[in-house]
Protein backbone atom coordinates (compact mmCIF):
# COMPACT_ATOMS: atom_id res chain seq x y z
CA UNK A 1 0.00 0.00 0.00
CA UNK A 2 1.09 3.31 -0.28
CA UNK A 3 0.51 6.41 0.34
CA UNK A 4 1.44 9.92 -0.42
CA UNK A 5 1.78 13.01 2.06
CA UNK A 6 2.21 16.57 -0.78
CA UNK A 7 2.04 19.81 0.55
CA UNK A 8 2.86 19.34 4.35
CA UNK A 9 5.23 22.69 5.27
CA UNK A 10 6.92 23.43 8.43
CA UNK A 11 8.64 26.51 9.04
CA UNK A 12 10.81 25.97 12.26
CA UNK A 13 11.45 28.55 14.86
CA UNK A 14 14.54 30.57 14.86
CA UNK A 15 15.48 29.24 10.99
CA UNK A 16 14.66 30.21 7.55
CA UNK A 17 14.81 26.51 6.38
CA UNK A 18 11.38 24.81 5.23
CA UNK A 19 10.58 21.45 5.58
CA UNK A 20 8.42 19.32 3.28
CA UNK A 21 7.37 15.63 2.80
CA UNK A 22 7.39 14.84 0.01
CA UNK A 23 6.39 11.11 -0.12
CA UNK A 24 5.55 8.59 2.66
CA UNK A 25 5.62 4.66 1.71
CA UNK A 26 3.78 2.17 4.18
CA UNK A 27 5.37 -1.06 4.32
CA UNK A 28 3.89 -4.31 5.87
CA UNK A 29 5.02 -7.45 7.00
CA UNK A 30 2.39 -10.29 8.28
CA UNK A 31 3.89 -12.24 11.26
CA UNK A 32 2.67 -14.60 13.59
CA UNK A 33 0.59 -12.13 15.66
CA UNK A 34 -0.42 -10.42 12.60
CA UNK A 35 0.61 -7.66 10.52
CA UNK A 36 3.74 -5.33 11.50
CA UNK A 37 3.89 -1.61 9.21
CA UNK A 38 6.65 0.07 8.66
CA UNK A 39 7.43 3.36 7.20
CA UNK A 40 9.58 5.37 5.03
CA UNK A 41 9.58 9.30 4.02
CA UNK A 42 10.98 11.26 1.57
CA UNK A 43 11.69 14.55 2.94
CA UNK A 44 13.10 18.02 1.44
CA UNK A 45 14.66 20.86 3.32
CA UNK A 46 15.48 24.70 2.06
CA UNK A 47 15.95 28.34 2.27
CA UNK A 48 14.27 29.20 -1.12
CA UNK A 49 17.84 30.81 -2.02
CA UNK A 50 19.23 28.07 -3.51
CA UNK A 51 20.05 25.78 -0.99
CA UNK A 52 18.13 22.69 -0.74
CA UNK A 53 18.87 18.74 0.88
CA UNK A 54 16.43 15.76 0.85
CA UNK A 55 16.76 12.68 3.64
CA UNK A 56 15.20 9.75 2.91
CA UNK A 57 14.50 7.23 6.12
CA UNK A 58 13.24 3.95 7.58
CA UNK A 59 10.80 3.81 11.04
CA UNK A 60 8.24 1.71 12.45
CA UNK A 61 6.30 4.94 13.47
CA UNK A 62 5.57 7.62 10.81
CA UNK A 63 6.70 10.46 12.72
CA UNK A 64 9.86 8.71 13.54
CA UNK A 65 10.63 8.51 10.07
CA UNK A 66 9.63 12.20 9.26
CA UNK A 67 11.80 13.14 11.96
CA UNK A 68 14.62 11.42 10.70
CA UNK A 69 14.38 12.00 7.22
CA UNK A 70 14.55 16.14 7.78
CA UNK A 71 17.58 15.59 10.02
CA UNK A 72 19.44 13.61 7.22
CA UNK A 73 18.07 16.49 5.04
CA UNK A 74 19.93 19.13 7.21
CA UNK A 75 22.94 16.98 6.75
CA UNK A 76 22.51 17.05 3.09
CA UNK A 77 22.07 20.83 2.38
CA UNK A 78 24.19 22.45 -0.47
CA UNK A 79 24.00 25.38 -2.63
CA UNK A 80 23.24 25.04 -6.51
CA UNK A 81 23.84 27.56 -9.47
CA UNK A 82 21.37 30.14 -10.26
CA UNK A 83 21.14 32.27 -12.89
CA UNK A 84 18.70 35.00 -12.41
CA UNK A 85 15.08 33.23 -11.86
CA UNK A 86 16.71 29.95 -13.50
CA UNK A 87 19.26 27.15 -14.48
CA UNK A 88 22.03 27.83 -16.33
CA UNK A 89 22.16 25.68 -19.03
CA UNK A 90 19.61 22.73 -20.37
CA UNK A 91 20.56 19.47 -18.63
CA UNK A 92 19.56 15.59 -18.76
CA UNK A 93 20.72 13.33 -15.98
CA UNK A 94 19.81 9.60 -15.48
CA UNK A 95 19.86 8.10 -11.77
CA UNK A 96 19.27 4.24 -11.57
CA UNK A 97 16.06 3.94 -13.86
CA UNK A 98 14.92 7.88 -13.30
CA UNK A 99 15.98 10.07 -16.29
CA UNK A 100 15.11 14.37 -15.57
CA UNK A 101 15.86 16.48 -18.15
CA UNK A 102 16.19 19.89 -16.88
CA UNK A 103 15.88 23.39 -19.05
CA UNK A 104 16.03 27.12 -18.62
CA UNK A 105 12.95 28.71 -19.28
CA UNK A 106 11.70 32.43 -20.11
CA UNK A 107 11.45 34.86 -17.19
CA UNK A 108 7.70 34.85 -15.63
CA UNK A 109 7.46 30.98 -17.29
CA UNK A 110 7.54 29.58 -13.85
CA UNK A 111 8.21 25.94 -13.29
CA UNK A 112 6.65 23.70 -15.55
CA UNK A 113 7.42 20.39 -13.99
CA UNK A 114 5.82 17.24 -12.26
CA UNK A 115 5.65 16.77 -8.98
CA UNK A 116 8.64 15.61 -7.08
CA UNK A 117 10.92 17.64 -9.88
CA UNK A 118 8.74 20.68 -9.40
CA UNK A 119 9.12 20.85 -5.60
CA UNK A 120 12.53 20.44 -5.47
CA UNK A 121 13.19 23.20 -7.92
CA UNK A 122 10.32 25.87 -6.18
CA UNK A 123 12.12 24.87 -2.38
CA UNK A 124 15.71 26.06 -4.56
CA UNK A 125 14.12 29.35 -4.84
CA UNK A 126 14.13 28.50 -9.23
CA UNK A 127 11.04 30.15 -10.43
CA UNK A 128 11.37 29.72 -14.40
CA UNK A 129 12.34 26.21 -15.04
CA UNK A 130 10.71 23.86 -17.68
CA UNK A 131 11.77 19.99 -16.63
CA UNK A 132 10.30 16.59 -17.76
CA UNK A 133 10.50 13.43 -15.75
CA UNK A 134 11.42 10.76 -18.70
CA UNK A 135 11.21 7.33 -17.14
CA UNK A 136 10.67 5.73 -14.16
CA UNK A 137 8.05 7.24 -11.02
CA UNK A 138 10.00 5.77 -8.44
CA UNK A 139 9.56 9.45 -6.72
CA UNK A 140 13.37 8.71 -4.41
CA UNK A 141 14.89 7.91 -7.94
CA UNK A 142 13.40 11.09 -9.45
CA UNK A 143 14.83 13.05 -6.33
CA UNK A 144 17.97 11.89 -6.78
CA UNK A 145 18.20 12.22 -10.03
CA UNK A 146 17.24 15.95 -9.88
CA UNK A 147 19.81 16.77 -7.19
CA UNK A 148 22.43 15.13 -9.85
CA UNK A 149 21.09 17.49 -12.43
CA UNK A 150 21.45 20.65 -9.75
CA UNK A 151 24.89 19.55 -9.08
CA UNK A 152 26.42 19.16 -12.33
CA UNK A 153 25.37 22.66 -13.48
CA UNK A 154 28.08 25.47 -14.06
CA UNK A 155 27.37 29.25 -14.17
CA UNK A 156 28.89 31.02 -17.50
CA UNK A 157 31.29 32.61 -15.87
CA UNK A 158 32.85 29.10 -14.70
CA UNK A 159 32.80 27.87 -17.68
CA UNK A 160 35.04 30.47 -19.11
CA UNK A 161 37.44 30.01 -16.78
CA UNK A 162 37.66 26.79 -17.13
CA UNK A 163 38.20 26.93 -21.05
CA UNK A 164 40.57 29.89 -19.91
CA UNK A 165 38.53 32.43 -21.79
CA UNK A 166 38.16 34.79 -18.76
Amino acid sequence: MTRQAEGQKKEKKGSELTEKVLYINRCSKVVKGGRKFSFSALILVADGKGKVGYGFAKANELTDAIRKGGEAARKNLASYEMEGTTIPHEITVTWDGATVMLKPAPEGSGVIAGSKVRAVLEMAGYTDVMAKNLRSSNPINIVKATFKGLSLLRSRQKMKQVRGLA
